[in-house]
């Protein structure tokens, strides 16, 4: 059955947010393959906000939180400019296909043009065959058998 997406908001994770993301990146380690371990995911997240180290945005379908994706501060010494690696982007899977993704990406993508950013940069699986379509989708330019870009400045 599939979810009517208009009904997903996104928005930027605030500590409030944090228990509720806890399980959700949880998740998203185990689909990587990680033991599931709680208490430490709670402690990177926290310590990622209270220090400003990362930005997260949340996707959230009646009160629950369904996917998010997150973005660390990086630099272009070439260039002089700021740029975002898109490290972590997750869709639950009872939410998947419906376009929330898609709104991830497009929030990142928001987040870096208000921000003054480059580019935003993200590593794949090159077997990841299914995030790199919604990448392309999204205007995503695979740059490297891993890598892709998504310029947000001509200059």
């Amino acid at each position: 059955m599939k979810t009517d997406y208009t009904m997903i908001s996104i928005r930027k994770a605030s500590i409030e947010d944090i228990n509720k993301l806890t399980d959700l990146f949880d998740l998203y380690r185990i689909f990587y393959h990680q033991p599931s371990d709680i208490l430490a995911v709670k402690k990177f997240l926290q310590q990622r906000m209270e220090r400003e180290e990362s930005v997260i945005f949340t996707a959230e379908q009646e009160e629950k939180l369904v996917g998010f994706i997150q973005l660390y501060p990086i630099f272009s010494s070439v260039s002089l400019q700021r740029t975002w690696l898109l490290n972590d982007l997750y869709v639950h899977a009872s939410t998947r296909k419906n376009g929330v993704g898609a709104q991830l990406l497009e929030a990142a993508r928001q987040h870096g043009l208000q921000t003054g950013a480059k580019w935003l940069l993200l590593q794949t699986g090159n077997d990841n065959f299914t995030a790199q379509s919604v990448y392309e989708k999204n205007g995503w330019k695979k740059i490297t058998d891993y890598f892709y870009e998504l310029p947000l400045m001509d200059v």
